[in-house]
């Protein structure tokens, strides 16, 4: 299992993921809903280039929206267009972005940079 903290304080940003395979991006700009997300709740998958980790919008209770609604644009929900939009809820730094409009896909992309992640395995495991 894996826990994402925040590189700048160590507060916890995820409870513990288990790491799997995103679903591929759906079609669904027409049809003005938001889209099932990219991962099941309690995973997490790594971008093809492993600056980003690909969570469920609601595995990540450690954040708030970012600060300068500037960053939270979007119709539906929140477009991810215009920088990170959500940033650490103990000290303010930037750590993810969400995306969640009618036109975007429906993820949190937590910034390698900006996390910590440790692994823990069960015990007797490795």
């Amino acid at each position: 299992m894996t826990l994402f903290t925040c590189a700048n304080c160590e507060h916890p940003l995820t409870g513990d993921l288990q790491e799997s395979q995103a679903a591929p991006a759906s079609d669904h700009l027409s049809d003005h809903r938001i889209a099932d997300p990219r991962v099941a709740q309690g995973t997490y998958a790594i971008n093809y280039d492993a600056t980003l980790f690909i969570l469920h919008p609601d595995d990540v209770p450690g954040t708030a929206l970012h600060p300068d609604s500037g960053r939270r644009g979007g119709c539906c929900g929140l477009h991810g267009q215009d920088g990170p939009n959500l940033v650490c809820a103990d000290c303010g730094a930037e750590v993810a972005t969400k995306e969640s409009d009618c036109w975007t896909d429906n993820l949190v992309a937590l910034i390698a940079a900006a996390v910590v992640s440790s692994t823990e395995f069960p015990s007797g495991t490795r």
